[in-house]
């Protein structure tokens, strides 16, 4: 759905955003029908009007994956999107989030220490990926040997590869399974966790229902880790790119909150994010019928150099800053301030303890096999040991 044509460069897509944004910035995709958004004020709209642009992605034939999310924040309209996410927004708040920051410390050490002396690693996988892993299987209650197939589910969910199709839908029905069995047991035995809060939420003296539930697992999975594995992996790579990044922020760890989002705006880790449109309405002057299913796309918003000057260069310092990172709207990402939280302890740390951080000479990149999100399979980063 959100190739456009498929993408010439993945991991770097931006100048052919750039091209779509001149000749065709709202743009009719004649295979699939849907449409395709990429200057940062239709995309603003596309996200934030909800009463032209429904979440309510799949109508009434959703994918298998559609399915899962069926009954989630991420695909449900006001008003069961308002009830649905006060119920889960107090896990999130500031406070709350804030409250974690001792144990992300620790687990960010934890993870560390062993690495400091070997002078190189692939930073996704001892860092950016276990660290938002543990933080939201810790939250859901979830036993720290599942994790790893926590983690596989939620790339396949994400996953665009063709070859992944049988293995997606087998994933999927495991991971349901799981969570069905996760929520029983809390019926029985609630703890301390996301899950067992849920099930004793009402919305106006009802209770949700299985299927919300199993989209909340499903979409606090996925959100709860993806997005701040990329986040972390692609502020390395913006880091060691730019010639005296990294030193710059380890000696002024005051400026990592506004460098990280610098990451968010130049290097999104959500590209794009699906709507269809609930009523006849017009887009940059193309009339868009009712029922049209339209790609909004974040990474190009972000790169749109009628919003921001010098679009396509990193800067640490950039302010005023209103990236679509984390969406707009109702739908803004309940999660930023742990994403948020995570990536500033670990990018600090990282900066700290890894002198002289670069990108390992001769790596080669590859992109995640997706256009939903952004980041690297792997990150091959050296330094100098103590």
């Amino acid at each position: 759905m959100a190739s456009f044509p498929a993408l010439e460069q993945p991991l770097n897509p931006f100048p052919q955003y750039e091209a779509m944004r001149r000749s065709d910035p709202v743009f009719q995709d004649p295979v699939t029908g849907a449409w395709h958004v990429f200057g940062y004020q239709d995309v603003q709209r596309v996200l934030s009007d909800h009463a032209a642009f429904s979440s309510r992605f799949g109508g009434d034939n959703p994918t298998e994956t559609g399915q899962l999310f069926a009954a989630s924040l991420i695909n449900t309209d006001p008003p069961r999107h308002r009830q649905l996410r006060s119920l889960v927004a107090q896990a999130f708040t500031p406070r709350a989030v804030e409250a974690l920051a001792p144990r992300i410390s620790a687990l960010t050490a934890e993870l560390l220490d062993p690495l400091v002396p070997a002078g190189s690693t692939d930073l996704i996988e001892q860092l950016a990926y276990p660290l938002p892993v543990i933080v939201i299987a810790e939250l859901m209650g979830i036993p720290a040997e599942d994790r790893d197939r926590f983690k596989q589910w939620s790339d396949a969910i994400v996953s665009q590869s063709p070859e992944a199709g049988e293995d997606h839908s087998s994933g999927n029905r495991e991971m349901a399974e799981y969570f069905l069995a996760m929520i029983e047991q809390r019926r029985h035995r609630p703890g301390d966790d996301l899950i067992s809060s849920l099930l004793k939420a009402e919305i106006d003296g009802q209770k949700l229902s299985i299927m919300e539930l199993l989209g909340f697992c499903t979409l606090l999975l996925v959100a709860g880790n993806e997005t701040t594995t990329n986040l972390i992996g692609n502020a390395v790579l913006c880091f060691t790119d730019e010639p005296g990044t990294a030193e710059r922020l380890a000696e002024e760890p005051e400026l990592l909150p506004q460098a990280i989002e610098e990451v968010l705006r130049y290097r999104s880790p959500v590209q794009s994010m699906y709507r269809v449109a609930a009523v006849d309405t017009e887009l940059h002057g193309r009339p868009i019928p009712a029922g049209s299913p339209i790609v909004a796309w974040i990474g190009s918003a972000n790169r749109d150099g009628h919003q921001f000057p010098h679009p396509d260069q990193f800067d640490v310092g950039r302010s005023p800053n209103r990236h679509l990172a984390f969406g707009q709207g109702i739908h803004f990402c309940l999660g930023a301030p742990l994403a948020r939280l995570e990536a500033k302890i670990a990018l600090q740390a990282v900066l700290s303890r890894l002198p002289g951080l670069a990108l390992e000479p001769g790596a080669r990149l590859e992109r995640m096999d997706s256009t939903i999100v952004f980041g690297v399979k792997n990150l091959p980063v050296c330094w100098q040991p103590a």
